[in-house]
């Protein structure tokens, strides 16, 4: 079914699927042109859903499990940040997993996991997002367009969803991990979905000035 006749079937999404306010800060790269997987691959998850683009969005179909793609091109591994604006089109699980490097390791942002509401950093000290510093439970809603903000500096992980701040985690001392299992063909940096069809558009990253001029930026 195509994205648009998906979203008439959700009550007030007509509102919520036109193209987002350009954002007035300066250094952001764009990684997805609105059309095509240039740049990205998708991933080969056991089972996974078709990956489409349509309507300026990437579109990953439910799957038995993970679907999801991921980037070609080489990412930084510190002093950056990702933004991108996703949202639940069906499903009860996370519509976003956004797997990037951290240093010499990895962890993903789940956002909307275990059941549609857990948010939180996969894995610190090998406890995932429902067991770590990291977790809240947050109402998400099917059809409506969440903007994804996620940085990562030295010694610190942080996470935005729209205006919210919802992850300020220190890594000093910190074993930092990807969760066990098929998430791990996300590396290095990947956005994914569980049993549950997601959009994506605005997909974007920037690179931090280290330590001094970080205040600047934020």
């Amino acid at each position: 079914m195509l994205l648009a006749a998906l979203l008439a079937l959700l009550p007030g999404c007509a509102s919520q699927s036109s193209a987002p306010a350009p954002i007035a800060e300066a250094g952001w790269v764009s990684l997805f042109d609105g059309r095509t997987l240039a740049g990205w691959k998708v991933t080969d998850f056991p089972g996974h859903g078709a990956v489409h683009c349509e309507s300026g969005t990437v579109v990953l179909d439910k799957g038995t499990r993970l679907t999801g793609i991921t980037w070609t091109n080489e990412p930084p591994e510190q002093n950056y940040e990702i933004e991108l604006e996703a949202m639940r089109v069906a499903g009860s699980d996370f519509f976003c997993g956004l797997t990037v490097p951290v240093n010499d390791s990895f962890c993903s942002f789940i956002v909307g996991g275990w059941g549609g509401s857990v948010v939180g950093i996969s894995s610190l000290d090998g406890l995932d997002a429902s067991e770590n510093e990291t977790s809240k439970v947050l109402d998400f809603q099917e059809g409506k367009w969440y903007r994804i903000r996620l940085r990562i500096t030295e010694g610190r992980i942080e996470a935005w969803i729209d205006q919210e701040k919802v992850v300020d985690a220190a890594t000093a001392g910190k074993r930092i991990s990807l969760r066990r299992g098929d998430i791990e063909l996300s590396k290095p940096f990947g956005i994914a979905s569980w049993q549950t069809t997601a959009a994506l558009r605005e997909i974007k990253m920037r690179r931090m000035k280290a330590e001094a001029g970080l205040e600047k930026q934020r």
